[in-house]
């Protein structure tokens, strides 16, 4: 019979093996990326890998920042992603922070079929309505702007459902005592729901951000114009084509990351501390 000590360490020991092995998986792909970006391609295609680059090859970067055909499109494509992402991200989290708001707090005849309405959608895939939405598009004239990228992301059914169930375990009583003193809905919103909802907003404004920032297919049929184009067509574009290497492949896919990177350490604190906040409120 193995006692529950010797139970426990095996338990730990087999935890820590699994997580391990996530964690390289993982890793690997992203170290890799990083290292080739660093060699020649011919040092890339050698085996074994060597995973310690010799030193700096920055004609990679120069070229990923170039392109083969060296009209310096990187800058604007990466510009344009920001946009896009940063817009539709401050979007997603204040609409779907007031509607999860609404939808938790205020009761009025039939919230729970507006809920189920809003769920509703997001069992539609976005293929079934891209082309209707394409020609909507059009039919407005947003094609090759900001507009065509944004208007039809403002808003998504999942951050309203992540919104209202953390705002549902969101004590009332703060929000009787605001009202006794005489705050308005407004002003209630914005004192106390808005900065009160850090963890689930920067977790919203993450996700929301990766999905524009990786964005392929819609940016493929709206935007025909070199100057309007987004980071994951530029990166198709230049490894479509025939004079491309795998040290610019991996500059060009480092350099990209970087932004997603940058707002996930910045953010992080936010929702991986509120993790434990959330779980306590909803015990």
């Amino acid at each position: 019979m193995i006692d529950s000590t010797k139970k426990e360490k095996l338990s730990l020991i087999f935890m820590y093996f699994v997580l391990t092995v996530v964690v390289v998986f993982t890793v690997a792909p992203l170290l890799f990326m990083a290292t080739a970006s660093l060699m020649p391609s011919k040092d890339i295609v050698k085996m074994p890998y060597r995973w310690i680059p010799k030193g700096f090859h920055w004609p990679n970067f120069v070229k990923a920042v170039a392109g083969n055909d060296g009209k310096f499109m990187f800058p604007i494509t990466i510009w344009n992603s920001l946009v896009v992402a940063i817009v539709v991200s401050a979007t997603t989290v204040f609409l779907a922070c007031m509607t999860g708001y609404g939808l938790a707090k205020f009761k009025f005849r039939g919230r729970m079929v507006i809920f189920l309405m809003i769920m509703a959608t997001m069992m539609i895939p976005f293929e079934a309505i891209m082309i209707p939405l394409y020609l909507v598009t059009t039919k407005l004239g947003l094609q090759n702007s900001y507009g065509g990228l944004i208007v039809p992301f403002l808003v998504n059914a999942f951050g309203v459902f992540m919104m209202r169930q953390y705002l549902i375990t969101f004590p009332d009583e703060f929000l009787e005592a605001a009202r006794i003193d005489g705050m308005s809905e407004i002003r209630i919103f914005w004192s106390i729901i808005f900065p009160n909802s850090g963890p689930t907003i920067a977790t919203l404004a993450i996700l929301a951000f990766r999905a524009q920032w990786d964005n392929l297919l819609w940016p493929l049929l709206v935007i025909q114009s070199e100057k309007m184009k987004t980071i994951p067509l530029y990166i198709v574009k230049f490894t479509a084509e025939k004079h491309s290497d795998e040290g610019a492949m991996m500059a060009v896919a480092l350099l990209a990351s970087i932004p997603m990177f940058a707002l996930f350490f910045a953010l992080s604190k936010y929702f991986i501390g509120g993790s434990a906040v959330y779980s306590s409120r909803k015990g």
